[in-house]
């Protein structure tokens, strides 16, 4: 489960990969790694065009697994064929996360540590720029007892079965990755039937591990 991204990122390189967008960050750079329940920006469909917007990471949780007051939030959603996912899988709730660089903890501690160590992944020592295929929500709730109830924008992105580059290391999943304008459109305009096959792990080719 991929619960650290990196994204280092500008207006002009978001501008060159999607084109046109409405800024609502006014043009904030970021250089940052993200973790769950952090704001991090996301691009969304809107009326007037795509925009980039602040969110939350974590999707409201099924009520049934919420434990206590606060939500904490799903970051990862594999299966969307359930019917909790299902409500946000449509173009309006759709979106693209940014990113640079995402990891996954090894599966056995290292001898000396006595930690897992932690790997990270990107598309070549570059870090350029790619997305995430996510889903995004408006929500009301307690993420943290100290907040209290409150209005949230929340999102989470796809996770599909590992490549070959990440299964050794973690051997559950992977984010759905894109990095064509065609599958950037793809996923935020085509029909649920189509944009769906989206969900599938990067090529091999185009991942490398970065430690």
């Amino acid at each position: 489960m991929c619960n650290i991204y990196n994204i280092k990122m500008h207006s002009a390189q978001l501008k060159q990969a999607v084109g046109s967008y409405i800024d609502l960050t006014n043009g904030a750079s970021f250089d940052e790694n993200i973790y769950p329940d952090y704001p991090a920006p996301i691009l969304r469909n809107n009326l007037d065009g795509p925009e980039l917007a602040l969110s939350r990471w974590g999707m409201p949780t099924p009520q049934m697994y919420v434990k206590g007051a606060a939500d904490k939030g799903i970051t990862n959603v594999r299966n969307i064929s359930s019917r909790h996912w299902q409500q946000w899988l449509t173009i309006a709730n759709r979106c693209l996360i940014p990113a640079t660089s995402f990891s996954e903890y090894a599966q056995e501690p290292a001898p000396k540590t006595g930690k897992k160590p932690l790997h990270w992944f990107a598309i070549d020592e570059t870090e350029p720029l790619f997305f995430f295929a996510g889903i995004w929500t408006e929500w009301i709730g307690v993420r943290k007892p100290s907040e209290g109830k409150q209005n949230h924008t929340l999102f989470a992105f796809l996770t599909s079965e590992p490549n070959s580059v990440v299964a050794p290391i973690h051997p559950k999943a992977m984010p759905v990755i894109l990095t064509e304008l065609e599958e950037f459109n793809m996923w935020m305009t085509a029909p649920w039937e189509i944009a769906k096959e989206l969900q599938r792990p990067l090529s091999e080719y185009k991942l490398k591990i970065l430690n």
